[in-house]
C-alpha cells in the first residue's frame, strides 16, 4: 500500500476498529473525486468514520444534520442585503467546504435533497445569477439508515447516481467489539484525530491516481458489466454511462492505493459492487430471488468473463 495512504488509513483505524475494507473504500472514493453513501443500521460508526477521515485531512469539514425542515439555503447558502453597504451579499451554506457530511440524508425533504444535485455533479453553487466554484478536493459523504422508514424520504435515482459508491460497514466481530468497548474507557477514544495529510497532498494523490493506465481490454470489461446489468432479467433499470466512468475512476484509485500504475481486472472486481449496485433498480424477479442489489450485482458479474492480461 502507498505509504502516505497507509498512514492515513492507520490514523483512522485509531478510532475505527476492524473496518479497514470500509476505510479503504472511503479513501478510494476521495482519490477518485467521488461522493460516498454509507448505508447501515444505527450505531456501527458511520458518522464516526466520516469524521475520522475529515479530521485526518487538513481541510474544511462541515456537518449538516438533515431533517424535514432543512431548507436548500442551509446547504447552498443564500443572498441578503447588507444594511450598511446596501449591496447583495452571499452567506455561505454548509456546502462551502472540502468535506461535507450529510447526516441521515434520507430525512431531508426532496426540495433540500435536490439542492445537492448541482453541488455533487458540477462542484459549484449557482445562486442569483452567480456561480461559485467549490475548492478542491470536495467530497459529499452521506449516511442513512435503511431499516427505519418513518419520517424519511426515498432518495431519487438521479441523486443515487451521483454517489460514486454505496458501502455498508456491518457489525463488528466479537473480538472487535470487545476491543471497541475497551477503547471507549480511555479518553483517547473521544479525542479528535490530528491531520496526517493536507489538501495539497490529497490533490497530488488525486492527480497521480488519475494518471494510472488502463488497457482497452479492461475498459471493455467495464462496458460488458454495464451492458450485463441492462440486459439482465433481474434488473429493471441498469447502470448508467456515469456508472462506467465512476467504476473506471474507482478502479484506478484502488490500483494507485496498492502501488500499481496500471489497472487489472481484480481492481474492477474490488470496486464493482460498491460502485454499481446502488444504481440498479431491481425487477420483481430480482427482488424475489435475491436479498439485496449487492447480491444481484455479484450474480450478474459471474456471467461476464474477465480479460486475461
Amino acid at each position: 500500500m502507498n505509504k502516505d495512504i497507509e498512514a492515513l488509513v492507520e490514523n483512522i483505524e485509531r478510532i475505527i476498529v476492524g473496518k479497514r475494507g470500509s476505510i479503504v473504500q472511503v479513501v478510494c472514493a476521495m482519490l477518485a473525486q467521488g461522493h460516498i453513501l454509507i448505508e447501515d443500521v444505527p450505531g456501527v460508526g458511520k458518522t464516526r468514520l466520516v469524521s475520522a477521515l475529515a479530521s485526518s485531512v487538513d481541510g474544511k469539514f462541515n456537518r449538516i444534520q438533515l431533517t424535514p425542515d432543512i431548507m436548500p439555503s442551509d446547504i447552498v447558502g443564500f443572498s441578503m442585503i447588507n444594511p450598511q453597504t446596501r449591496e447583495l451579499e452571499y452567506k455561505e451554506g454548509a456546502a462551502m467546504c472540502n468535506f461535507l457530511l450529510a447526516d441521515e440524508i434520507n430525512r431531508a425533504s426532496p426540495k433540500a435533497q435536490s439542492s445537492l444535485l448541482e453541488v455533487m455533479e458540477e462542484r459549484q453553487i449557482s445562486l442569483d445569477s452567480h456561480t461559485m466554484l467549490l475548492e478542491a478536493p470536495f467530497m459529499v459523504m452521506a449516511t442513512q439508515n435503511p431499516v427505519e422508514t418513518y419520517g424519511t424520504y426515498h432518495l431519487p435515482e438521479a441523486q443515487m447516481d451521483r454517489f460514486m459508491m454505496r458501502i455498508s460497514m456491518g457489525y463488528p466481530t466479537a473480538e472487535e467489539e470487545l476491543d471497541i468497548i475497551t477503547r471507549s474507557e480511555s479518553e483517547e477514544f473521544s479525542e479528535k484525530l490530528s491531520a496526517v495529510m493536507t489538501t495539497e497532498d490529497v490533490k497530488a494523490h488525486i492527480s497521480a491516481a488519475r494518471s494510472v493506465r488502463c488497457t482497452d481490454s479492461v475498459k471493455k470489461y467495464i462496458v460488458a458489466l454495464l451492458e450485463a446489468t441492462r440486459s439482465s432479467e433481474l434488473v429493471k433499470l441498469g447502470a448508467s454511462p456515469r456508472a462506467g466512468i465512476a467504476l473506471l475512476s474507482a478502479a484506478k484509485a484502488f490500483a494507485y492505493i496498492y502501488e500499481r500504475d496500471y489497472v487489472v481486472p481484480d481492481d474492477v472486481k474490488a470496486m464493482m459492487t460498491a460502485v454499481l449496485s446502488h444504481r440498479l433498480m431491481l425487477s420483481p424477479k430480482g427482488k424475489s430471488a435475491f436479498e439485496s442489489a449487492d447480491a444481484v450485482m455479484e450474480n450478474i458479474a459471474l456471467s461476464v468473463a474477465a480479460p486475461v492480461e
